[in-house]
């Protein structure tokens, strides 16, 4: 999170808000911790420059510029070859003469007449406190605030409790998110457009597969039963609703309208051959149980390793492999019931308006 000074109160006010609102923060029991990610300020020193006096005195402000750096910072001279060695050379004055503000008026800088000049005739130093880094974000000053949800809480949660502590901070003070909290905040925002998009490409797909707008519907209306599974897996290990579980849903659509598509087929091929629709739907259900069997639990012992992994990474490995298991070991159990229940009203439900038409 980025805490913003958008009504330029300056640095002392907004290190106030910050300060408040790291206090408001640590009250909330969504969040483990909340703090500031930099360094509080400290003391500087501010070199005023009489730029008047220093060009009265033929000195050239780059030159002040680069003799203050090089005393105190460090300049690249040249290199030379010592014992087969190349060497760099540096000027710097020595740690004893750059210790304290004072040694600034030791120093001589030479002007353009060839005199040397000592810094005390145009250069004045200032101790102050101030912030190490100064940091802007959106053309404003603002400093950076970094937490983590508390055991148990996950990220959305922790977000809203800080969003619920900015709500006190004083006018012309505005927070934003950045990085993955900001990531995150987009891509829960469109899941359910994911879902639905999801959805619907693979209710057209079978709908142009099997050239019929009823079957896509009774193969989807199948989809629930390994939701079921899903979400109930979620909750009795204490996943979070991570891009993770997301993937893993979307997996499960996918698989539970691959079981669903078993029976339904094949329910269609009985009935066109004769059979009553009831019927049609147990028989279909009895041939393809095996099938549906043997897939799925191939599936659920391939993703029984992520369910049960350990170590760097195991929290994606968990979300994926649980909420996968979970939701194919319902969707098997459930939908070989279920799906030919929904054949059968789905179709007789697309038929009567046919019917009544005829008539």
């Amino acid at each position: 999170m980025e805490l913003m000074d958008r009504g330029a109160r300056g640095h002392e006010a907004l290190m106030s808000a910050k300060d408040a609102l790291l206090q408001n923060a640590m009250k909330q029991k969504a969040l483990a911790y909340a703090r500031y990610s930099g360094l509080d300020d400290s003391e500087q020193y501010r070199l005023l420059v009489d730029s008047d006096k220093a060009g009265a005195q033929g000195l050239d402000m780059a030159v002040v510029n680069g003799a203050i750096g090089a005393y105190w910072g460090g300049e690249y001279i040249n290199d030379f070859v010592d014992k087969g060695r190349t060497k760099k050379v540096y000027l710097q004055a020595e740690a004893g003469f750059r210790s304290s503000a004072e040694d600034f008026y030791r120093y001589y800088v030479r002007n353009s007449a060839g005199e040397m000049v000592p810094f005390a005739s145009f250069l004045g130093v200032e101790s102050i406190t101030a912030s190490p880094k100064l940091t802007r974000y959106q053309g404003v000053p603002s400093v950076k605030i970094e937490g983590e949800a508390a055991p148990g809480q996950s990220s959305g949660q922790a977000m809203k409790a800080m969003e619920a502590s900015a709500k006190a901070l004083p006018p012309g003070f505005d927070f934003a998110w950045t990085g993955l909290s900001y990531q995150e905040l987009l891509s829960g925002n469109q899941a359910p457009m994911l879902y639905a998009i999801s959805l619907l490409v693979v209710f057209l797909s079978l709908a142009a597969l099997y050239e019929s707008w009823s079957i896509p519907v009774s193969v989807l209306l199948a989809v629930p039963t390994g939701l079921v599974g899903a979400l109930a897996g979620a909750w009795l290990r204490g996943l979070n609703n991570d891009i993770y579980f997301q993937i893993a849903v979307l997996t499960i659509v996918g698989l539970s309208a691959k079981n669903s598509i078993l029976i339904v087929e094949f329910a269609r091929a009985q009935h066109r051959a004769g059979k009553s629709l009831a019927a049609a739907a147990i028989e279909a259900s009895r041939l393809r149980l095996r099938p549906i069997i043997m897939t799925s639990l191939c599936f659920i012992l391939g993703v029984i390793p992520l369910a049960l992994s350990s170590g760097a990474g195991s929290g994606a490995q968990n979300a994926l492999g649980t909420v996968v298991m979970a939701g194919m070991l319902t969707a098997t159990a459930l939908g070989v019931y279920f799906t030919p229940l929904f054949f059968v009203l789905v179709v007789n439900i697309f038929r009567k308006p046919r019917s009544k038409g005829g008539k």
